[in-house]
């Protein structure tokens, strides 16, 4: 399974690294949206759930993995401007799904609140609307140790932290690869976190109303900094929205276990394709809610 890769220009301004899964049956394109410091690599077991159900697009931010070799780094990206490479990729991929990791919530909310018209469906998973006591805490040691480049405080917080429930041999590439990020993708961090603990905690919310097309909230019922709990906290302002929680799983959700994997694919699935779902296995790998506001 073979992506086609290019590298697109977006307005003239940025430079962004894509992986194109085509499937020849596939009715649907959906595009993945990286959680902070992450790359397409991180997106490998994701991949294989959604195809060839699915064709399926990959892409790095300007600064991350194989897009920052082709960009100047000469400020740093907003969310709003995450957001609108985002728009600008569904349009460029004519991508009727989306799904967003942990950060890239933040982008991803911001561009469904443009109602963009090819957009049929979303998936928001591993995140929430809050800044609880165990994300703040995480947060302000990130911005302290990014702040100081004490790359290997870096790396350990995050598999103490939102990684801990991953197998050894993950946390393993994880601390490599964090601790091991250019200088300018940690200043990158230190601007995303910093605005994150110092902005307006409502921000999402209000992103969140403006949205119009169903979304699947999906977190681990182990994760105790985007809890389940606080994604519930959307249902009141998505008009659409869906809730799923994987028994027995933290931030990571896919790639903690096999039966992480599996139930991530079924509560997918059932979301995105249900007329080709068996309902039974749905109600026995997930906890689902469902939401209209009124």
């Amino acid at each position: 399974m073979r992506p086609e890769i290019a590298v697109l220009d977006i307005q003239g301004q940025y430079r962004v690294y894509t992986e194109f899964y085509r499937a020849d049956a596939a009715e649907k394109t959906i595009i993945l949206v990286n959680g902070s410091m992450a790359t397409t690599a991180s997106f490998a077991q994701t991949v294989k759930n959604l195809h060839p159900q699915f064709n399926v697009v990959l892409y790095d931010q300007p600064y991350a993995g194989k897009s920052k070799a082709h960009n100047l780094h000469e400020k740093m990206l907003t969310k709003e401007v995450e957001g609108q490479i985002l728009l600008e990729l569904i349009d460029h991929f004519a991508a009727e799904h989306v799904m967003s990791f942990s950060w890239g919530g933040a982008a991803t909310m911001i561009a469904l609140a443009q109602r963009p018209r090819r957009i049929e469906k979303a998936v928001i998973s591993s995140f929430s609307p809050v800044v609880n006591e165990h994300m703040r805490d995480y947060l302000e040691r990130g911005v302290d140790y990014l702040g100081k480049l004490d790359r290997d405080r870096v790396g350990h917080l995050v598999n103490n932290t939102i990684g801990k429930h991953l197998p050894s041999l993950f946390k393993r590439f994880n601390y490599r690869h964090v601790s091991t990020l250019a200088e300018h993708e940690y200043g990158q961090m230190h601007f995303h976190i910093s605005h994150v603990l110092n902005s307006d905690r409502l921000c999402y919310l209000k992103a969140a109303k403006q949205i119009d097309v169903p979304v699947l909230f999906m977190n681990g019922e182990w994760d105790e900094y985007t809890a389940a709990s606080d994604a519930h906290l959307f249902a009141s302002h998505v008009q659409h929205s869906t809730f799923s929680t994987l028994r027995a799983t933290g931030h990571f959700l896919d790639m903690e276990h096999k039966a992480a994997c599996r139930d991530s694919r079924h509560a997918l699935m059932g979301f995105l394709k249900p007329a080709h779902h068996d309902g039974r296995t749905r109600s026995y790998s997930t906890q689902e809610h469902h939401a209209l506001a009124i």
